[in-house]
């Protein structure tokens, strides 16, 4: 891992591989090591880029309010850096509204977008609930406990869990809660039909509640493809691992060609 000065703030990010780049973007208080399992499956392949944001993991804490249209910003800083003229980006949960403000924003730094597990707005009681609670804990500072439920429930081993909670735990509360916050209001729904880019949309089978924001975004983005991953639910990518990076793999083959 290393680490680079982005707008003002240090950025550490992880760039393996060679080829065409796919960049993961990871949500609140979770880190770039949440992608491990891609970063060693598809750099072989491909150039795999993951970067910690503002607050979160060894990345430095945030003057300005960690906000989606922000974290674009730093991720075209970023390629700009690197010299990639265009990239995927692969978002995980909220992570996924984020490639689609990218893809909105930046049209032409991009190839497409892969979204798991993500919405264009925050909609169900369920999971308002749960990132209101969230925002409670992050504003008073309790990032650890978040850090240990979160790096608990996506591990598939203690050795895992140990180094996602490490990384997670040193979070910013404040820019914690300020990317909670942002997901909260954040919504493009209703522009969703200017993304004439492709984007894959991977959900886990048991992921019921999220099912409506995977047939919506099916239903809008001009050219998606919706993929339902077996025996899983929300925690694809340590979870399975396996069928995700296939999935990306045929994705980025094919759009990159």
């Amino acid at each position: 891992m290393t680490s680079t000065n982005i707008n003002g703030y240090s950025m550490h990010y992880i760039d393996r591989g060679k080829g065409t780049a796919i960049l993961f973007i990871h949500p609140p208080v979770l880190t770039s090591l949440n992608f491990i399992y891609q970063i060693q499956g598809l750099s072989p392949y491909f150039r795999t880029i993951a970067f910690d944001i503002r607050g979160h993991g060894k990345s430095q804490p945030s003057k300005q309010a960690v906000t989606y249209p922000l974290i674009v910003e730093d991720i075209k800083q970023l390629i700009d850096q690197l010299g990639i003229e265009k990239i995927f980006l692969c978002g995980y949960s909220t992570g996924g509204s984020v490639v689609l403000e990218f893809l909105l924003t930046h049209p032409d730094r991009a190839w497409g977008g892969i979204v798991i597990g993500g919405m264009s707005e925050v909609k169900g009681k369920r999971l308002r609930n749960k990132i209101s609670l969230g925002v409670v804990l992050s504003k008073i500072g309790a990032v650890g406990t978040i850090a240990f439920s979160i790096a608990w429930n996506q591990a598939k081993n203690i050795s895992l869990f140990r180094k996602l909670f490490n990384d997670a735990k040193q979070g910013d509360a404040k820019n914690t809660e300020q990317y909670y916050r942002y997901s909260l209001k954040y919504n493009c729904s209703s522009q969703l039909q200017e993304i004439h880019l492709p984007v894959l949309l991977v959900y886990g089978e048991k992921d019921k509640h999220f099912h409506p924001y995977a047939k919506m975004l099916h239903q809008r983005l001009p050219k998606s493809e919706l993929v339902f991953i077996k025996k899983v639910d929300h925690r694809i990518p340590t979870k399975a691992p396996g069928p995700l990076n296939e999935r990306i793999k045929q994705f980025v083959s094919h759009f990159s060609n």
